[in-house]
């Protein structure tokens, strides 16, 4: 019998020995890209513009690259040459030459690459490294909130998501383009908008509104106020139903205060033109249920989404949202109401919890960069005042509402304290406040039998 062959020791040090494999190895780098991004820098005026655009000091691995980048990215930005000399006297004048190993090494740099014309090939590679990077540290972190038995798990998976988030999105978006190369497409957008009433942002399928505010835009936080019973759920489907069934495209809501049978009771009600009652009482009529038929599979092929958890957090939100974005996307999220919610920790007061949840919504709407529609209740205000109408100020005991809302919609109706207005069956949807645009006040149809609102004018 053949005597076992040992296996070799793992050539790392024995006081690592306990740390995995993958945690042992160096990040991932690329020194020979660093030193060629700079050589061209160093090389070329247009490569230092080419490579501001792709990257930043941060992606550098080694510490003396980032430094040198730094200072060439800066007498560049005072329209100064940026060549071995001049960098160098940058750096001597910063304190800041002995760090990168002194002049010599600038000299070296320009030496290893014959060209600038690979300058941005390079910063690719570079910007790579360090996404790479960020995610390995990334890993690290959330390996180690995973054994934080202090936090709560929602709040861990919630940190979790965007750490990763983070690391994978460290390129700005954004990027300096000549005016003209945009300017036909644009061009055609506004044609497209004059032609087909096309909005730029999530249409709500009210006309007025779309004008007021041209749609609903990612990032936005739009506030839905008001006094209990005045249709806030009913208008907030109605935004939904528009942006899933009538346009298509992915809307979810969340509601912390209605069954999945109510709102399905709601979505057909409206879609389909029938009665509530009907639906709710059992009393549907064969001509109810042709209208059903016909609308049936439009609302069966919609992206729209519904979630009826109670005591639900923003986190989880945040949570189930960020999956169902990465899964079939997401263009609207529609949270009914905001004072229904928790923040899932202790506060000193309730008033502190409902302005830290608001504050979450907006962070959550930039985050996703979808509109957020959160629905609020307002104080008594209203009730006593003679004319009832609700006003911005009413929103106040809920904290940071009014500061952190994008758009804020007061919806009152007169026939919900006198019967016999002459106003009734109208609503009035009162922008107290836009951040984009202009306040107004816009007139609406309160078909409530239906559970919908819509145009004066499709009435």
């Amino acid at each position: 019998m053949n005597p076992t062959v040992p296996t070799p020791a793992p050539p790392f040090d024995d006081a690592h020995d306990d740390v995995p494999a993958a945690f042992r190895r160096l990040p991932p780098q690329d020194l020979d890209a660093e030193q060629a991004v700079l050589g061209g820098m160093l090389l070329s005026k247009d490569a230092i513009g080419e490579v501001v655009e792709l990257m930043k000091g941060q992606d550098f691995y080694k510490p003396a690259h980032e430094t040198i980048f730094h200072a060439i990215v800066h007498l560049y930005g005072e329209g100064e040459p940026a060549d071995p000399i001049t960098v160098a006297a940058e750096l001597t004048k910063r304190g800041e030459i002995g760090k990168i190993g002194g002049a010599s090494y600038l000299h070296t740099l320009v030496q290893m690459v014959p060209t600038a014309a690979n300058a941005e090939y390079y910063a690719d590679i570079v910007h790579d490294r360090a996404r790479l990077r960020r995610l390995v540290e990334a890993g690290t972190r959330i390996t180690q909130m995973g054994y934080d038995a202090d936090r709560e798990v929602d709040e861990i998976v919630d940190a979790a998501g965007a750490e990763l988030y983070n690391a994978v999105g460290v390129r700005d978006e954004a990027a300096l383009v000549r005016v003209g190369k945009r300017l036909e497409g644009h061009i055609d957008s506004l044609d497209d908008r004059q032609k087909n009433g096309v909005t730029k942002g999530v249409p709500t399928g009210f006309t007025d509104i779309d004008a007021l505010t041209n749609g609903l835009k990612p990032g936005q936080m739009i506030v839905i106020a008001a006094r209990p019973a005045m249709g806030k759920s009913t208008l907030a489907m109605d935004f939904a139903r528009a942006c899933a069934i009538k346009h298509g495209r992915p809307a979810a809501f969340f509601s912390l205060e209605m069954s999945e049978e109510e709102l399905m009771n709601r979505l057909l009600s409206a879609e389909a033109r029938v009665g509530l009652h009907h639906l709710t009482s059992g009393t549907t009529t064969s001509e109810d249920w042709q209208r059903i038929a016909r609308v049936a599979p439009r609302i069966s092929e919609a992206p729209l989404y519904m979630d009826v958890s109670p005591n639900t957090t923003v986190m989880e939100i945040k949570a189930k949202c960020r999956r169902l974005q990465q899964r079939d996307g997401l263009d609207l999220v529609v949270i009914d109401y905001l004072q229904l919610m928790s923040t899932g920790r202790k506060t000193e007061s309730r008033q502190v919890e409902v302005s830290d949840m608001a504050r979450q919504v907006k962070l959550m709407a930039k985050e996703l960069k979808v509109p957020v529609v959160v629905l609020s209740q307002l104080n008594r205000g209203p009730e006593q005042r003679q004319d009832k109408k609700p006003v911005m100020s009413d929103l106040r005991e809920s904290g940071a509402i009014e500061q952190d809302a994008d758009v804020v919609i007061l919806l009152h109706r007169e026939d919900a304290y006198e019967k016999e207005s002459p106003r009734a069956g109208e609503a009035d949807l009162i922008f107290a406040k836009n951040r984009n645009g202009p306040t107004a006040t816009i007139t609406a149809a309160a078909i409530l039998h239906y559970s919908m609102f819509a145009d004066m004018a499709q009435t």
